[in-house]
């Protein structure tokens, strides 16, 4: 063909159209999805705040390591016990109702514990409320992640994804910082409680008033069979299974954070304010790195790039284990924040991608059991190897945990070393992932 008749068909001239725009505010610019965000962040305030009161109160009474262990034991019991069936509700009644109930029980919770805090009650009873808290939680995780893709088209999705993370973190940041002014200028645990009861008002308000694209119900009938068919998903998915697990395994091993009382009161000698900014540092790296995902284009190199953020999230544990100085911890957390930060997003988008609409509450079920596997039951854990071993030996060791984890999954599932953008996953077919 002669460059004349290539002009003439416009097929060899006729420039390609320019790539589109990575626009990272578009998602935001919706107002059903901005009123998630919104109550998101209060449920994420309050809890933070609750979170360190719990801490403080039970530390300052108890002065014992695995009492503080025992907070996450409170709390992880019921969502091991109750994920799996709250997601395959999740997937066959409204998430909406069921969403917004979860919010009620954990508001319940909250008043309870500023009246057991008001009224010095036993301390026994500070455990059955964070129960309760577990119980809105076994609801609340699944319902919020299988919520998420029905609010936004599937092309936004990992934009809402990585600004959810970024509210989070933000809401991270602030709640310890604010708990721990609180407690110092209030001298108890009592108004944290209470504020988080009032921010829970507001996000149940604000959930209840969201609009839900109708999405495909399992009807199938309940048996066993579909009560499990979100873990045999994962089972049978390397990418989540591997996911799943690298995270599951290093927070759980290199989780310091209920510990942090000791370290604050006991190692670094900086009181309850130093608190609030120990358990914000974390959060600080983790925004910092949410923000700058959500401003840049989906990364292209997903699976390296995880297995060396948990590897850096293990390091930074270490250094923190063994600083005496408190602004070398203050750095070591931030960077293990941000590390954290680049796991939770890849984790996240791979379950919403890959999981089909009809099971994605179970799949999300898993998550939440894997997931509070590594944060709540890693306190108890943290809480009982810093009994036998010390804190700094406990926190320590942890991070090499991790570090041999890392190790462990890249070999396990190589396929994991080999995934490439996020935005190019597909859902995965439940029959053909065998």
């Amino acid at each position: 063909m002669t460059e004349a008749s290539q002009a003439h068909d416009g097929s060899a001239l006729d420039p390609e159209p320019p790539p589109a725009r990575h626009d990272p505010y578009q998602v935001l610019r919706d107002g059903n999805f901005a009123r998630f965000l919104t109550a998101a962040l209060l449920l994420r305030i309050g809890a933070q705040m609750q979170s360190i009161a719990v801490g403080w109160e039970i530390y300052e009474r108890t002065r014992s390591a695995l009492a503080l262990g025992m907070v996450g034991l409170a709390q992880v019991t019921p969502i091991l016990l109750l994920a799996i069936p709250s997601g395959h509700l999740s997937d066959r009644h409204d998430r909406k109702m069921l969403f917004v109930a979860s919010n009620v029980l954990m508001l319940i919770a909250a008043v309870g514990l500023a009246v057991v805090s008001a009224y010095e009650a036993p301390v026994d009873w500070i455990y059955v409320f964070l129960m309760i808290t577990g119980i809105g939680q076994a609801l609340n995780r699944p319902m919020q992640w299988a919520i998420q893709p029905m609010l936004v088209p599937r092309e936004l999705l990992l934009s809402a994804i990585t600004w959810s993370s970024s509210v989070g973190q933000i809401a991270s940041v602030g709640g310890p910082a604010l708990g721990g002014f609180v407690i110092a200028a209030t001298a108890k645990a009592t108004a944290c409680y209470s504020l988080n009861a009032v921010f829970l008002v507001f996000a149940v308000a604000l959930n209840a008033s969201l609009r839900i694209r109708p999405t495909v119900r399992d009807a199938s009938p309940v048996t066993l069979q579909t009560l499990l068919a979100g873990l045999r998903f994962v089972l049978k998915t390397d990418l989540l299974l591997a996911t799943m697990t690298l995270d599951m395994v290093a927070v759980l091993l290199g989780g310091a954070t209920a510990l942090l009382p000791i370290y604050a009161r006991d190692i670094l000698k900086v009181g309850p304010e130093g608190l609030g900014w120990l358990r914000a540092a974390p959060s600080v790296g983790s925004f910092a790195t949410a923000l700058a995902l959500a401003h840049r284009k989906p990364i292209q190199r997903a699976g390296p790039v995880i297995l060396w953020s948990v590897a850096g999230f293990g390091v930074a544990t270490i250094v923190f284990g063994l600083s005496r100085n408190f602004h070398v911890s203050l750095a070591a957390l931030v960077f293990l924040g941000a590390c954290d930060n680049v796991s939770v997003v890849v984790r996240q988008t791979l379950s919403q991608m890959l999981s089909p609409d009809d099971m994605r509450g179970r799949v999300s079920a898993i998550n939440t059991i894997f997931v509070s596997s590594s944060n709540e039951l890693g306190e108890f854990e943290s809480g009982v190897v810093a009994r036998l071993v010390g804190t700094v030996g406990a926190v320590v060791l942890g991070g090499v945990g991790t570090l041999v984890t890392v190790v462990g999954i890249a070999l396990i599932w190589p396929n994991l070393r080999k995934l490439g953008s996020l935005q190019d996953v597909a859902p995965a077919n439940p029959e053909s992932t065998a």
